[in-house]
């Protein structure tokens, strides 16, 4: 079997924006032909494809369709006619899209049922989306599923929704997407009315060698769903290199034999869905999570960096005294390994890098330095008090405040999420979690940094972070703090003590 090159994406300028603002992200051949494989098996008659593009699934159904001696109606929907006029020019004929309409397929559905649905939904994420059309969609998804959907999620989530909807009885639909559709913080209401209205045959990830958008900040998923009765296990699948046999074999009613290219676990519905089905299943239960010992907070949102965090060189020109500054870190990658020292502190202060943020509380504007007044009239004369996040704050100026974390975590990464001891004192802003662990005794904050930064625990950090292209992983406050901690690293370090503490005194000897 042979593909075609893969689709290149814009990696920056006008034409990545455009990207971004259309969701048009174009099926390579090989994962086509897997999910054109999967809806088809049944020998349907028809297939619809409600986001068309430029025509991947129908050129995959094509080749089937010649492949195995059937006969086939093709049929779809799109929105941007510009990008059906692609499809043309790619090799499929009039014929071919004679039943292609130019449609909103969530807003403006079809009729009819399908018994053969595939879809790459665009994937236009919740702030690209007019408050008028969060509203529509909210709307309808609560018709639809009798829940509410929570808005942050994205327009393929809806998508999903529709194209279940338009499933016919026993219909087959084959949807790849975007992992935030299972891990965002609207999964579990949806995926709770999926699991019991509709039955899942499969899901396939990726591993990073092997993803079907390699230059996509994220991370794909394949769901097999028919309109049938749900099943309470399910096959999960970690493809790991770009071949389609396997998984055609898998899926597709045929025999399968072992391949070291493919990971393959039965699991219980009920546990996927409280896991995450973007997510490997949990091995064993863990005794201890971050929680247990540590709360996590995000770091200082400023409501604009340029004004509020500054170099010290800055900071003195501007005549701002010490008591109304606070040492902060505002990048990631200014720290360079897993500590961030004073040393640290001068070396970006020697770059020219901001490391002082302007904190004003409690104090009345005729009360501060005449300095200060006056470079709040700048920030005045720049529109700041009407920027939206620092419009709620009374006054203006007023700051967020953060105790010094003991250790921070790098939330977002690719590859290289990491906890970091802080022994600079300093407060990060938003780029890093701020771990506060639950008690101030040096030698636990060690013991607990020891546990955190060990490879077995960052490892486990995929169970609870949401995941992006490339290998990179982020997790929130929330999520962090059920971080599973491996029981002999937490035994090894003497940490379990601290829970059924003995009179309430930390005994590590």
């Amino acid at each position: 079997m042979t593909f075609a090159r893969a689709h290149i994406l814009p990696r920056s300028g006008t034409k990545r924006e455009l990207l971004r603002k259309k969701g048009q992200f174009w099926t390579p051949d090989w994962i086509a032909d897997v999910m054109v494989a999967y809806v088809l098996q049944g020998k349907p008659g028809r297939l619809f494809d409600p986001a068309v593009g430029q025509g991947a699934f129908f050129h995959a159904a094509k080749r089937y369709e010649q492949a195995n001696s059937i006969s086939l109606e093709l049929l779809g929907y799109d929105i941007d006619k510009d990008v059906v006029n692609q499809a043309r020019k790619s090799g499929l004929s009039d014929g071919d899209l004679r039943h292609v309409a130019i449609r909103d397929f969530v807003l403006n559905p079809p009729e009819e049922t399908f018994p053969a649905i595939i879809a790459n939904p665009p994937y236009i994420r919740h702030h690209r989306l007019t408050v008028e059309q969060k509203q529509n969609l909210s709307e309808f998804a609560f018709r639809a599923t009798g829940r509410r959907i929570d808005g942050r999620a994205g327009l393929h989530v809806y998508f999903l929704i529709r194209a279940l909807q338009s499933l016919a009885p026993e219909g087959r639909l084959a949807y790849i997407v975007s992992a935030d559709i299972c891990e965002g913080v609207f999964a579990h209401a949806l995926w709770q009315w999926i699991s019991a209205h509709y039955r899942l045959d499969g899901v396939i990830t990726f591993s990073p060698e092997a993803a079907p958008f390699p230059d996509v900040d994220t991370n794909a998923l394949i769901f097999f769903l028919r309109n049938m009765k749900p099943m309470t296990t399910f096959p999960w699948v970690k493809c790991l290199k770009r071949d389609a046999k396997n998984l055609i074999s898998l899926f597709a009613g045929k025999t399968h034999n072992d391949d070291e290219g493919l990971q393959i676990f039965r699991r219980k519905l009920s546990e996927a869905i409280v896991t995450g089905l973007s997510r490997p299943p949990l091995e064993s239960a863990h005794e201890h999570t971050l929680g247990d010992f540590a709360t996590v907070m995000r770091g200082i949102v400023t409501g604009d960096n340029d004004f509020f965090f500054m170099t010290a060189c800055r900071a003195r020109e501007l005549g701002i005294p010490n008591t109304f500054l606070t040492k902060a870190l505002g990048r990631t990658r200014d720290v360079i390994g897993e500590t961030f020292g004073t040393d640290d502190l001068k070396r970006l202060e020697a770059c020219g890098r901001p490391t002082q943020l302007l904190t004003i509380n409690g104090l009345r504007f005729d009360q501060l330095p005449t300095s200060i007044q006056t470079y709040l009239k700048e920030g005045e004369e720049r529109g700041l008090p009407n920027k939206p996040l620092i419009r709620t704050r009374n006054p203006w100026y007023r700051m967020e405040v953060r105790k010094v974390p003991p250790i921070m975590f790098a939330y977002l990464g690719r590859r290289n999420a990491r906890f970091i001891r802080n022994y600079a004192g300093v407060v990060p802003l938003t780029c890093l979690l701020c771990v506060y662990p639950k008690s101030d005794a040096l030698d636990f904050v060690e013991r607990l940094w020891k546990v955190l930064s060990h490879p077995e625990t960052i490892a486990n950090l995929s169970i609870v972070g949401k995941s992006y292209g490339a290998g990179a992983i982020k997790v929130e406050p929330r999520a962090l703090e059920r971080l599973p901690l491996p029981t002999a690293l937490v035994q090894r370090e003497k940490l379990d003590k601290f829970i059924h503490p003995r009179q309430d005194v930390l005994d590590f000897g």
